[in-house]
């Protein structure tokens, strides 16, 4: 088991709220795959980690679980996450800190 792969899917899991399902949907991975550790191939996953980690600090993962389900001008930023439209998903990440890390209510 990739003890580090998987800290970092908890790490993800935790940050954004995510149930298991919604994080085997972002990785493309069934259950058994996640929780095995066996995630070794899923290069989305230190990239989303790294994408998160200034909006983590500056805002902070009570913020951030608020945000990836609160509606915006292109829909809730989960939507995109777990349909695996991680263009979008950056996007919506590069709104929330142009916005000043300000979720706004729906």
């Amino acid at each position: 088991m990739d003890e580090g792969q998987t800290s970092r899917a908890a790490r993800l899991m935790d940050l954004l709220g995510l149930s298991e399902d919604e994080l085997c949907r972002v990785l493309d991975v069934d259950p058994l795959t996640l929780l095995s550790g066996q995630l070794e191939h899923r290069a989305e996953l230190p990239i989303l980690l790294d994408l998160l980690d200034e909006a983590r600090e500056r805002a902070g993962p009570a913020v951030l679980r608020r945000w990836v389900r609160a509606r915006g001008p292109a829909g809730r930023p989960i939507d995109s996450l777990v349909g695996r439209d991680f263009p979008a998903f950056e996007d919506a990440l590069a709104e929330l800190a142009a916005r000043g890390f300000v979720v706004r209510g729906d």
